[in-house]
């Protein structure tokens, strides 16, 4: 990915210039002359414990391969949300980040979520980066037995035996698709107890082990169309549409299309492409 000096300058700049020294303990010059707001590159360079001018070259666009763990440093020292931070990799030429920069990052959404998973027709909900559930609406209730909805839908499409028996062709379609997406879930989030809870399990189960120990590189649910169980419609199929709400990374959206019948009796949509010019 290529680097945009232009853009990561303004944005170093800015954020720089938020930090007042006297809360690092540097006190400001009380001579003449220009007084630029904010922390002096070199005093950047004193607080990441860097070499004279790392800071410098990084901001002019003179570092084209900026180690991930020094913009980690600037990051959190000129505060970042999970947002800027992403912005921060890709106008380096990192490209996404590897991983949040904040420990809490996915674990909590903004409240109008919930109305928006009710404006949906289709069941719908939005859950955390540990996969716990933080939003549904109805029509994702109806598909449960007396609306009893999981508490984390890792958990539940994993271990639960109401998972297995809801999730059609579970052994062969779900489990297969649907342990690498644990092991991609942890991979960003090593240190998560939950995740990792609910791996330890999983390799301690006789019909998940294999499969565990195997791997497995399906990693993404967005367009597929599995086999379900709906409580109040009987048998059919669910094709899954999933997104990420930009302040949550790792959180999901997932709106589920269900389709009547034990076989599938619609064809896959074309890809939604913008027109070009004529």
């Amino acid at each position: 990915m290529k680097q945009n000096k232009k853009a990561l300058q303004a944005l170093l700049v800015l954020r720089r210039a938020l930090i007042e020294p006297e809360s690092h303990g540097f006190a400001r010059p009380s001579g003449q002359g220009r007084r630029a707001a904010g922390l002096t590159q070199h005093q950047v360079d004193d607080l990441t414990g860097t070499a004279r001018n790392t800071y410098n070259r990084l901001e002019s666009g003179r570092t084209p391969n900026p180690p991930i763990e020094y913009l980690e440093q600037v990051a959190r020292l000129f505060g970042l949300n999970e947002q800027e931070w992403g912005t921060l990799c890709r106008f380096a030429g990192i490209g996404d980040p590897p991983y949040p920069l904040h420990p809490d990052t996915g674990l909590q959404v903004p409240g109008v979520w919930q109305e928006a998973v009710e404006g949906i027709s289709h069941p719908a909900y939005v859950n955390d980066a540990s996969w716990n559930l933080l939003a549904y609406n109805q029509a994702f209730a109806d598909l449960f037995p007396d609306g009893q909805v999981p508490a984390n839908t890792m958990r539940w499409m994993l271990l639960e035996p109401r998972g297995r028996q809801m999730l059609l062709q579970w052994k062969t379609v779900w489990a297969p698709l649907v342990l690498p997406q644990l092991r991609a879930a942890l991979s960003m989030r090593p240190e998560d107890q939950t995740l990792l809870q609910i791996a330890k399990e999983a390799g301690d189960d006789p019909d998940l082990a294999p499969l565990w120990e195997g791997g497995g590189a399906h990693i993404h649910p967005d367009g597929d169309e599995r086999p379900i169980h709906h409580a109040l419609k009987g048998p059919g199929h669910v094709t899954m549409c999933a997104a990420q709400p930009l302040t949550a990374r790792g959180a999901r959206l997932i709106i589920l299309i269900y389709h009547p019948g034990q076989t599938k009796q619609h064809t896959r949509l074309p890809m939604l492409r913008a027109r070009r010019a004529d």
